[in-house]
């Protein structure tokens, strides 16, 4: 069953995509999107084959996502940050047959245009610029048929292939040749308490998993999303009141900002509206998730997952107060195991990699030795660390790339950075290994300090003596202006680490 092509014969006229003071209701997007399915099709795609879009979150580009749905394409989202040869090299490595664009990246593709092989079709969205050898997908849809095309015969909910966030080597494409079975889908709405009257505020970019997941659930369910085209803070709490937001998913720097506007615009907003704020992508503080809850009240939701294996773990809210640090229990259908180096199973309390079997799990486009390196037995990781406690309730210590061995010790840098995070001055952290001549390597802190605030390097460290093992405690704390981290909210680690390490001869 397509699910766009009932919702639009139940309730044609509800709105299924607001941006700005645009409003398409679901009659409206099902017929744009056989228009773009009818396009592609004109254009010589058909089932399997990969389209790329590049676009900031925009109606446009739900059009082009429901249309290869109806299409049995696969929708390839990217980041629109890149740029230059890893663009290329994502659009060439999916083997995209067009690229979908929006207004203000032509510029980009354009410049690399003679990197990508293929000859893929170049289409601008929505009132972008065509140069020469691009076409206007706007135009082309207006010169076709808007009946439905013959529906692809596959099970599942589509295909799709998102691209991992690369910390190591070139990114790879997390792929589900027929997306995820429609129970899974069902049972996660049922999960998060979503529902057909449901308001969706989609504040994040859209090419991240979870961002477009929640997204896809919201339609999926018949409600309504609120479309950001790019985050800022404010405009969050005024989209929430002025169209009654009741969800939405945000990565923790998101709802960092939202609580760190001044206490008079914050109250300037009614949020009663809003009934479940999902939180994922990057460990979230727990000081965080005390303000989050102060401000919003008892809405938030967390969960644990990765592109590859979907939603892993879930901690409710009712949860989020007594179990501190904790990412929750598996979610029904997910089997998690976590092994040590020998792939033993780690006693509670004990770190392990986490190893997780559910009917989510992706595979890596055209990298069989990738995929076979992730796997053992069923189960697939992708690197993270964990340890659970005697209830059940997992707590994600680090990525097993990111850990610190230091004097044959392992540390793990969230745990400090949580540590950190919890001091009043501190707006930002980051905690890595530096070379040490000793020990191998010594615990360093990056730490932005808030407005106006003010804290010493001692203070700091005092403040982690206090609280965690001495071992963890950072030997030296820098502070800086800002911390790279990509449209996720995640720490861009590699880069930090750079320049710390780039003289040593080594990189651990």
């Amino acid at each position: 069953m397509d699910i766009l092509s009932a919702h639009a014969t139940a309730h044609p006229t509800k709105a299924a995509l607001i941006c700005g003071d645009d409003v398409l209701t679901y009659a409206g997007l099902e017929e744009r999107a056989c228009r773009v399915a009818n396009v592609f099709a004109e254009l010589g795609l058909q089932a399997g084959d990969r389209v790329a879009t590049m676009s900031f979150n925009s109606i446009a580009s739900f059009e082009v996502s429901s249309g290869l749905r109806k299409l049995g394409a696969v929708g390839v989202p990217v980041n629109f940050r890149l740029q230059g040869e890893e663009l290329a090299y994502i659009l060439n490595d999916s083997g995209a047959g067009a690229v979908c664009v929006g207004p203000e990246l032509v510029e980009r593709i354009e410049a690399i245009r003679h990197l990508l092989t293929g000859n893929p079709v170049l289409l601008t969205l929505a009132n972008a610029p065509t140069p020469e050898g691009w076409l206007s997908l706007e135009g082309r849809m207006r010169a076709v048929s808007p009946l439905i095309p013959a529906p692809p015969s596959e099970p599942g909910t589509g295909a799709t292939m998102i691209y991992t966030s690369g910390t190591t080597g070139h990114p790879k494409g997390a792929y589900r040749p027929q997306g995820l079975p429609v129970e899974q889908v069902l049972q996660t709405i049922e999960l998060f308490t979503l529902r057909t009257d449901d308001v969706h505020l989609m504040a994040g970019p859209g090419y991240h998993s979870a961002v477009g997941f929640f997204a896809s659930l919201t339609l999926a369910c018949g409600a309504t999303i609120v479309i950001m085209p790019r985050f800022e803070p404010e405009l969050a709490l005024q989209l929430i009141e002025r169209h009654r937001v009741t969800t939405t998913f945000m990565a923790p720097i998101l709802l960092q900002r939202i609580v760190d506007l001044p206490p008079e615009v914050q109250e300037r907003y009614d949020l009663s509206s809003m009934r479940v704020i999902v939180v994922a992508a990057a460990p979230c503080p727990f000081s965080l998730k005390q303000r989050v809850i102060e401000r919003f009240g008892e809405v938030l939701w967390e969960f644990y997952g990765a592109t590859e294996t979907g939603i892993n773990t879930v901690l409710r809210p009712e949860e989020q107060l007594r179990k501190p640090g904790s990412v929750g229990r598996a979610a029904p259908g997910h089997e998690i195991l976590l092994l040590d180096d020998e792939g033993r199973p780690v006693p509670e309390g004990t770190p392990g990699e986490v190893w997780v079997k559910n009917a989510w799990l992706a595979t890596y486009y055209n990298r069989p030795d990738a995929t076979a390196q992730a796997m053992r037995d069923g189960y697939l990781s992708v690197g993270d660390v964990a340890y659970r406690d005697a209830e059940g309730y997992y707590y994600i210590c680090d990525r097993k790339v990111d850990m610190i061995i230091s004097g044959g010790v392992n540390i793990y840098p969230a745990e400090i950075e949580s540590c950190l995070a919890g001091h009043p001055a501190v707006a930002d952290v980051a905690v890595i290994g530096v070379p040490d001549d000793q020990w191998g390597e010594a615990v360093k802190a990056l730490v932005v300090l808030r407005p106006s605030a003010r804290a010493t390097e001692e203070e700091l460290i005092d403040w982690c003596r206090q609280r965690i093992a001495d071992y963890k405690r950072p030997r030296s704390v820098d502070f800086v202006d800002e911390l790279p981290r990509d449209q996720a909210g995640k720490l861009l680690k590699r880069q930090i680490r750079q320049r710390y390490w780039a003289t040593s001869g080594r990189w651990i």
